[in-house]
């Protein structure tokens, strides 16, 4: 079957998002299907799994690989079950059972919604589909690395947000896969949802007592031990913004680019203002906009006025 995900647009940044004379580049997979890059990595796990046999699909998600779970199970012909926790927002929830799900809301955090799904799956007989800490997800996800690649853009570092971590997982499997282990990778996080920051701190994985942050798709309380791992191997520089920035940054990227994204994207896109002073070493740096379902016109005015940017 062929791939589920678009080659997404790589657009110059306007000089009204970062500033006159800075070269950014922006990897566009807010504008995949499902609204967000959780599609090339969910979907080509999914229909790896359906053509090795497997019949059902059970997923856990804040809501985007719930829903990029879902388009690929219907695409594939198998039900699917998503479980979310009581944070996910009613508009992600109905988008996902617009589609074709049977959806179920269990657990305050993520992490109870997981161990409730893969319950469920064995229960079933169904393949559990991991957010973030699965091999062929990684696999998916390396593929916007290859389009940047085939592309022949010059870009000297990656931006892109963290949750769980599968992400950052994918995008060093796709510098690797081109002969780019050079680039280094910024991994942002929300105060309140930055456990790879404390992952760092600790030298292991540990598990935050709550996510605190609106950017409730970076909820995973604990990273992938594949995160912890790779950031040995690979050059992978943790940033941390507020809420209030991450919001700032999704508002001007709406005014410049027409696009609504999450606050977990705004993230990212705050970074570069965030932290002038890493930027200043890279000629060319690559955001990647993963995007999100997790917002809406009267959502991102909310957010404004709640940190007091109107």
């Amino acid at each position: 079957m062929a791939a589920l995900h678009l080659d997404t647009p790589l657009l110059r940044a306007p000089p009204e998002l970062f500033g006159p004379g800075r070269n950014v580049w922006l990897k566009m997979d807010a504008l995949q299907p499902s609204g967000s890059f959780k599609m090339r990595g969910v979907c080509h796990l999914v229909q790896r799994r359906v053509a090795e046999g497997a019949q059902a699909v059970v997923c856990a998600s804040g809501g985007n690989a719930g829903l990029a779970a879902t388009m690929a199970a219907r695409a594939c012909g198998v039900p699917v079950t998503i479980v979310v926790p009581q944070s996910t927002v009613a508009s992600v929830r109905e988008a996902i059972t617009a589609r074709g799900a049977t959806l179920i809301v269990h657990g305050t955090f993520w992490d109870e919604s997981h161990a409730f799904a893969t319950t469920l799956a064995r229960e079933q007989g169904a393949v559990y589909v991991h957010p973030f800490d699965d091999p062929l997800l990684w696999d998916g996800h390396a593929t916007l690395i290859d389009e940047v690649v085939r592309a022949g853009v010059d870009f000297d570092a990656v931006v892109t947000c963290v949750g769980g971590g599968g992400l950052v997982a994918g995008i060093v499997e796709g510098l690797r896969r081109n002969g780019r282990a050079d680039v280094p990778v910024i991994a942002v996080e929300t105060e309140g949802a930055a456990s790879f920051a404390a992952a760092l701190a600790a030298g292991e994985c540990v598990t935050l007592p709550a996510i605190t942050s609106i950017a409730s798709s970076l909820g995973a309380r604990r990273v992938t031990p594949r995160l912890l791992a790779l950031a040995r191997e690979h050059e992978i520089v943790s940033v941390v913004v507020s809420d209030a920035q991450a919001v700032a940054a999704c508002s001007r990227f709406a005014d410049a680019m027409r696009v609504l994204v999450e606050p977990a994207c705004g993230a990212s896109l705050a970074a570069l203002d965030a932290q002038p002073g890493l930027f200043e070493r890279f000629r060319s740096p690559l955001v990647e906009v993963c995007g999100g379902m997790g917002v809406t016109l009267s959502k991102l005015a909310a957010w404004r006025t709640q940190f007091g940017l109107d």
